[in-house]
């Protein structure tokens, strides 16, 4: 039997298994920190049981205990009495079955914010799911709170007629997609900007406006050119989705829903299926985005179209509400 020598073996080779073995290394370190992370939030949840079905003992038991705690194990943080009454709420919002698949899965800080912002089981539920889907930070999965996804992407009523064009899993994985309203909060509204502005602003910050979009989008490209019979076509914004595995083409409007909109953006879904769709794409989907929309408007200007399209609401920066409105200074105020 003969064994390769270090001058037979080419350095390829050698790369080959070195990266190998680095990516087992990597993979093994992952699943530490997963199941150490999974341990803990194991333990906060049976101290926040324990406490719970003691707490007869009163409030000053939390504080005996964070102290007794502190002396016995002068390393370990996370045992403070904030984060030992954060233990008690976790252990009765948080039966074993949702522990087990769910919280155990997210850092101690997630499923703080998620107690903290998040009242009810349902949507909490769909945000941790959605975090660990999407390996939200805790401050991503802050903003996604603030910006009242649950309620965009789950319970407003979404106008598209893709359940008509799009056979399933792809019909329903783009209605997943869809937000009504999407919420660009990081581009500052001014009363006299054009489309293209907001493209721009946009585009200069892409990483945002992807967040926003959602999973899987890649940008391609603003005004993207189109040759279509010798004449010039320019598509607002383009990208390509990789979860659903086609283009998406999205037209921006700074006024209110026209049904023109929707024939416009019918040939943009043709052209791109033509000229830049591979036989292993998925149909090419469009989004109107508009300021303002009447929904049975939109829903007629569907109908018959034979494209795959949506059409949603967007928003600038948030609007104030109205009890802090009236504590902010006017600019008369200034002037007095």
């Amino acid at each position: 039997m003969h064994m390769k020598t270090d001058s037979v073996v080419s350095s390829t080779e050698q790369l080959q298994l070195i990266n190998t073995i680095k990516a087992q290394i990597r993979q093994a370190q992952y699943q530490t920190i997963l199941q150490v992370n999974s341990q803990l939030i194991l333990l906060y949840w049976q101290i926040g049981t324990l406490l719970n079905e003691n707490a007869a003992y009163g409030n000053s038991f939390v504080e005996r205990l964070a102290a007794e705690i502190r002396s016995d194990f002068p390393r370990m943080k996370g045992f403070s009495v904030r984060n030992l009454w954060y233990m008690k709420k976790f252990a009765a919002m948080t039966d074993k079955e949702i522990l087990q698949t769910v919280s155990a899965e997210l850092p101690w800080s997630h499923n703080i914010v998620l107690m903290e912002k998040v009242k009810d089981m349902e949507p909490r539920l769909w945000y941790a799911r959605k975090a660990i889907e999407n390996g939200w930070s805790k401050n991503v999965l802050t903003h996604q709170i603030e910006g009242r996804l649950y309620e965009r992407q789950e319970t407003a009523p979404k106008i598209s007629n893709f359940s008509q064009l799009l056979s399933k899993p792809q019909s329903e994985l783009a209605r997943d997609t869809m937000k009504d309203p999407y919420i660009f909060d990081f581009i500052e509204m001014r009363e006299d900007m054009l489309e293209r502005d907001i493209e721009d602003a946009l585009v200069k910050d892409v990483t945002k406006t992807m967040l926003e979009l959602g999973k899987g989008f890649a940008f391609v490209g603003q005004q993207y050119h189109l040759n279509v019979g010798g004449d010039d076509f320019f598509i607002d914004l383009l990208f390509y989705n990789l979860n659903l595995r086609c283009y998406f083409v999205i037209e921006l409007k700074t006024g209110d829903f026209k049904p023109e909109y929707a024939g416009q953006l019918n040939f943009y879904l043709s052209a791109v299926d033509s000229q830049l769709r591979h036989e292993w794409d998925n149909p090419s989907i469009g989004l109107i985005l508009c300021k303002n929309k009447n929904n049975v408007v939109a829903e007629y200007s569907l109908r018959d179209m034979s494209k795959p399209m949506g059409v949603s609401e967007y928003r600038l920066t948030r609007e104030l509400p109205e009890d802090l409105k009236t504590q902010l200074p006017t600019g008369a105020d200034f002037n007095k």
